[in-house]
């Protein structure tokens, strides 16, 4: 089970909301696609879905338009949430398995399995405007995933959670995922999108400046990063050649390198007497790229991130 978006295209007006984008997402698969507001995203999810048609490329599911059977097995979680607020949370729950296809009998079995799973603090027959942001945005959640969707778009699934609530809903991401479904996954929060994220597809201006596997993108970077806790200052620091920048990071200090050979001239001036409290060489973050690559893509133009 694959989804294949092929050279896509979507304007409105003389504005360009997606340019030639091109991805694929495998069953087993969590694809992030990520960007600022504005980048082409939520366009894309729309075009995935039929709310609107690309003006040029093509969009399948196992080489075949996305019909109404195959809409069957999505789930979607929209950025902007859809509940009603005077309804019960179960009353919309089963109305909208029953869209998928359920039974409403064994949608009200799998729902009480899920208020338990997700913890959610309310009853099924709670009115959602009764219940807080976070509860309700794990019914929300419910909805999506609530007919067992081959094929799942998560937009910000975890706005308005805490750290607790957030890993709830990651490990149930991550449940799907190894159970076979495909995922494409859009979030601000860097750490979560590299967490979940097989591949990535980064957008700027519906432009596809980065693509490739998580791992491998921030490796093509270089391990231009350390993080070092020692007693050596700031300006002895800021004084070797290759050190970028330096900048305070908890107990440590995070060391930004023109070169990943400089971090060979930090360790030995560091661990001069023969020990050093911490020392990671690594490459940047996501967030570290996203941040470089919004401000100017023109290097990632020029070479390409497998």
């Amino acid at each position: 089970m694959t989804l294949k978006i092929e050279n896509v295209t979507k304007n409105f007006g003389e504005k360009i909301a997606v340019e030639n984008l091109s991805m694929q997402v495998s069953a087993g698969e969590v694809m992030g696609l990520i960007g600022q507001n504005g980048a082409g995203k939520t366009t894309t999810f729309r075009m995935i879905l039929d709310f609107i048609a690309p003006d040029s490329g093509n969009i399948t599911w196992d080489d075949a338009a996305i019909g109404q059977k195959m809409k069957q097995k999505i789930g979607f979680l929209p950025e902007e949430r859809g509940l009603y607020q005077k309804m019960t949370v179960e009353d919309q729950i089963l109305y909208f398995a029953e869209l998928h296809g359920m039974k409403r009998n064994d949608a009200r079995v799998k729902l009480i399995n899920w208020m338990k799973r997700l913890e959610v603090v309310g009853k099924m027959t709670d009115k959602v405007q009764s219940l807080s942001k976070g509860n309700a945005q794990k019914v929300q959640f419910i909805a999506t995933l609530i007919h067992e969707p081959s094929f799942l778009i998560l937009d910000e699934p975890f706005t308005g959670l805490d750290p607790v609530n957030t890993e709830l809903l990651r490990d149930e991401i991550k449940h799907f995922r190894d159970n076979g479904a495909a995922i494409v996954f859009s979030n601000h929060n860097m750490s979560d999108v590299e967490l979940l994220s097989d591949h990535l597809t980064m957008l700027k201006n519906g432009k596809t400046i980065l693509q490739g596997k998580t791992q491998a993108i921030r490796e093509s970077f270089g391990r231009t990063r350390v993080y070092l806790e020692s007693e050596l200052a700031d300006e002895e620091l800021s004084m070797i050649d290759g050190v970028i920048s330096v900048a305070q990071q908890g107990s440590g200090r995070i060391l930004q390198l023109k070169d990943a050979e400089v971090g060979r001239q930090i360790f030995q001036k560091v661990s001069q007497d023969g020990y050093v409290q911490a020392f990671v060489q690594s490459p940047p973050t996501l967030d570290e790229i996203f941040r470089n690559e919004v401000r100017d893509n023109t290097s990632s133009q020029e070479k390409p991130h497998e």
